[in-house]
């Protein structure tokens, strides 16, 4: 028995080195920030699409903050009403004031078979926004604050980089008890499936976008199939971002700390739903990929904690180095979103939590309720 908790030690420390050192930085924040640049003087059009369903708690915030962008004068925007019943398109309306001409409400129509409800409503904007002939799409989400620089910012990385497709991870909302201990954790998963640097590098196959602030050339977007090529898939920013590197396209993704998710997760329970949606499907249901996901997460997270307990020297010492790595690799993440120290020593207890949701996930696609959402069943 001691043999073998040595090495699961001493897999858990190779594998936090690894991950530290080789796997594309994913940990380091800086590099991904979003850049600080003069972009105001944009004018070529930027058609924004916005599918919306039953979110009128949030988007005539949305609406301001695109209306004051520092390239206002370029911006047109078109928000699909999916089939709302909560007035969703007349608060969307309320808050673009005088400003109405620049936002194009389009009222949903049906869901056709293999098609998402938020691709199918990107649809039918993308196909309005052509009366415009943008030079850039921007596809947000309904519950995305954006700095007023934010369109200017992600415009400028496209041009002056030469990106097809430029992503931002905006700041998700962190104020309860739940989101600090379950957010910052999520934003540090997601980077280490999709490191930054490997996504941008030509060299690698690696494509990931952050769906909640896309920009896209509509030629990149009509080479890489359009959004009729993913109009299935519910993680659909990264299978859009996978289509655009894969027809060519050149992908960017980074973070931002002034353009803000107003969706908030009062409760561990909806977190759970959040990643229940989609966990299942990341691993292509297969419960092959399952249980090695379940037994990978446990080595890397679990194993050096309870290694601190054994009360052999050795074995502690592996445990010990192994939660050192981790902690000082997560530790960025947390100081991105202000928390304080000892939140950088929960990533043990996050990584339960996942484990129990991504369980959640399959059991939820067995029973026929894959990618529950709003409603509606999508990955089934």
């Amino acid at each position: 028995m001691r043999e073998l908790l040595f090495v699961c030690g001493a897999l858990s420390v190779a594998g936090w080195l690894y991950l530290l050192l080789l796997h594309g930085r994913f940990w380091q924040i800086g590099p991904c920030l979003s850049p600080k640049r003069a972009t105001s003087g944009l004018a070529a059009p930027i058609a924004i699409v916005i599918p919306a369903r039953n979110e009128a708690e949030t988007i005539g915030r949305v609406i301001r903050s695109l209306l004051n962008q520092t390239c206002a004068n370029a911006i047109y925007i078109y928000l699909v009403d999916d089939a709302s019943t909560d007035g969703t398109a007349d608060v969307a309306r309320a808050a673009a004031g005088d400003h109405l001409s620049k936002l194009t409400v389009i009222a949903g129509t049906p869901l056709p078979p293999r098609w998402t409800g938020k691709l199918w409503a990107v649809q039918q904007g993308i196909e309005a926004a052509r009366a415009t002939n943008p030079r850039f799409l921007l596809l947000t989400d309904a519950d995305v604050e954006h700095a007023s620089d934010n369109v200017a910012t992600l415009v400028s990385i496209a041009e002056r980089e030469g990106y097809d497709l430029a992503s931002f991870m905006v700041k998700l909302h962190c104020r309860s008890i739940a989101e600090k201990l379950l957010i910052p954790a999520f934003v540090f998963f997601f980077f280490m499936l999709y490191p930054p640097r490997w996504i941008r590098s030509s060299k690698r196959r690696a494509a990931g976008a952050a769906g909640g602030c896309i920009l896209i050339r509509p030629e990149s977007l009509e080479k890489a199939g359009g959004i009729a090529a993913i109009s299935s898939e519910i993680i659909d920013d990264c299978a859009l971002a996978r289509a655009v590197k894969k027809s060519g396209g050149r992908v960017w993704l980074g973070m931002t700390p002034d353009t803000s998710s107003l969706r908030t997760y009062e409760s561990f329970c909806e977190i759970d739903r959040m990643i229940a949606r989609t966990a299942f499907n990341q691993l292509h249901h297969s419960t092959a990929l399952l249980g090695g996901a379940m037994f990978g997460m446990a080595l890397l997270y679990l194993v050096p904690v309870a290694l601190l307990f054994t009360g052999n020297v050795l074995l502690a010492a592996l445990g010990l180095a192994a939660c050192a790595i981790m902690t000082a690799s997560y530790r960025p993440m947390v100081c991105f979103y202000r928390l304080g120290f000892g939140w950088g020593l929960t990533l043990p207890f996050a990584a339960v939590f996942y484990i129990g949701a991504t369980l959640h996930s399959a059991v939820n696609f067995w029973a026929g309720r894959g990618g529950e959402w709003k409603g509606r069943n999508q990955d089934s």
